[in-house]
């Protein structure tokens, strides 16, 4: 998919309610999108899809909805107070504001596309290395050395670069001189790690168990773009997978493999996907692994997955000075029990905002249809079924004759367990096309037959074939048609 398909697909976002811009009667807000009637359905459904697989489909992960704000302890002891910003670079003569590091993979991908893979490979090498030691120089020195431009003034004339924190920071208390400051969360992870305990002993869970848990988190980026790619509000859905330390090494192995395959089971193609291994690691890390997906500006991060030894519980345990210990009955080779230790956690971390935009990326599908004196271009979304923000559209043929009360019956029995959609305005024909724009699955038409034999006519949006049915057999060829088996098994 071209840049020139993915404006189509950002302007195609607004025009079917899927995402606007966030304040646009002001003229915006940096960086901020609102969801619309048909993008929540649509995010609410891949959400779905994630706390399915991730918690009802494992006996041994639960979940967990923490508080957006915490106590500014939490973000001393997971370092973000410290040490969270990123690399910010300014151009003299635009005046304007860039991450380096952006710059840099921006760098990487046109070498990718001009099939350059080992100056792409080169590069990502030595950003990995001056990123892990925050070697803000050396970045320069690449920014200079690969001779990156301004794409506005054109020119390489870059001040030094300097360090930018992400937190938003607020204040608590009922007056300006009893406030404390505190931060918006930039991670959901910390609101697991802190109740740790609490979810343990209430669930009586033994290792190893995963926390999971959806939500939004926020970030001062420099600069946002590519639409909703990178954001200053987004939503995170992260597990933290609790085990014995020295198993690291195979839950990481088994988490690895089995994020991809969740992906993969979308359908949008197994060439979407690869896996970038980080060769330098963070302190805290003794593995760590991007799932990158293939966005028409290129690869990028997707989902991370990380062993993150047992670097968050043992600060925490530190600052805080509560034992956040999990006592271990089973016994080792030797026939002791492995009695108190702090475990270790494999981390899963997928960005819904990235995958609501790896969704309707894929999905969307300009193709001609009808003959060819008559043809003409046919924009659908081909979500799959379960995921479509609405899932059947009852259409009565014409506004009269008690056509619009047979059909509004029939969504009166589906509606329960389906999100249906009644269009009387406009031909069949033009109605038909708003919903494969829409990207709904199945079109039910009403018609005077239908007021002689009970029987309809069932549209299907990806082959645009037709076929005659009963009304009686309406819920079950949708029962059958959208399941979460489809994804799930």
């Amino acid at each position: 998919m071209s840049e020139e398909i993915f404006k189509k697909v950002v302007s195609h976002a607004k025009e079917y309610g899927f995402v606007f811009p966030g304040s646009e009667i002001y003229d915006g807000l940096g960086a901020v999108y609102d969801y619309g009637q048909n993008g929540v359905e649509l995010k609410n459904n891949l959400r779905q899809y994630w706390w399915k697989a991730m918690v009802q489909m494992n006996e041994n992960i639960v979940g967990l909805d923490a508080a957006i704000f915490m106590h500014p302890k939490t973000w001393e002891a997971s370092g973000h107070i410290a040490g969270f910003s990123d690399p910010m670079i300014d151009n003299k003569d635009s005046k304007k504001r860039y991450r380096a590091d952006q710059l840099l993979e921006d760098k990487i991908t046109r070498y990718e596309k001009d099939g350059k893979t080992n100056k792409a490979g080169e590069l990502q090498s030595d950003l990995d290395t001056a990123m892990l030691e925050n070697n803000l120089s050396a970045l320069k020195n690449l920014i200079e050395q690969h001779e990156i431009a301004c794409p506005v003034s054109g020119t390489r004339n870059w001040t030094d670069v300097r360090q930018f924190n992400l937190m938003f920071s607020t204040e608590m208390g009922a007056n300006a001189e009893d406030s404390d400051k505190i931060y918006l969360r930039p991670e959901t992870a910390q609101g697991i790690f802190v109740n740790f305990l609490n979810v343990q002993k209430s669930g009586r869970l033994k290792i190893p168990f995963g926390i999971a848990q959806t939500g939004k988190a926020f970030r001062n980026e420099i600069i946002a773009r590519q639409f909703i790619m990178r954001m200053r509000e987004f939503e995170q859905m992260e597990m933290q997978f609790f085990i014995r330390p020295g198993t690291q090494k195979e839950w990481y192995a088994k988490w690895k493999e089995a994020r991809m395959n969740w992906h993969k089971k979308l359908g949008f193609g197994e060439g979407k996907y690869r896996f970038h291994d980080h060769v330098k690691l963070a302190h805290y890390a003794d593995a760590a692994v991007d799932i990158e997906f293939n966005y028409p500006f290129g690869f990028k991060e997707l989902e991370g997955i990380h062993s993150r030894t047992d670097f968050d519980l043992k600060n925490h345990q530190e600052l805080s000075g509560k034992k956040l210990q999990y006592f271990d009955t089973d016994l080792d080779e030797t026939g002791k029990a492995f009695g108190n230790y702090i475990p270790y956690v494999i981390e899963t971390s997928v960005g819904l905002d990235r995958l609501f935009l790896a969704t309707l990326c894929s999905c969307y599908v300009e193709e001609e249809v009808g003959k060819e004196e008559k043809k003409e271009t046919r924009v659908v979304l081909k979500f799959p079924a379960i995921l479509a923000p609405i899932k059947v559209a009852v259409l009565p043929l014409v506004k009269k004759d008690g056509l619009p009360e047979k059909a509004r019956g029939i969504i009166d029995n589906l509606k329960l367990d389906y999100n249906c959609f009644y269009e009387e305005k406009d031909t069949i024909g033009k109605r038909y096309r708003r919903q494969d724009a829409l990207g709904t699955p199945f079109c039910i038409t009403v018609d005077y037959d239908t007021m002689n034999d009970e029987s309809v006519t069932i549209r299907y949006r990806d082959t645009m074939k037709q076929e005659r049915i009963s009304i009686s057999k309406i819920a079950e060829i949708l029962k059958e048609e959208i399941s979460w088996n489809k994804l799930l098994s």
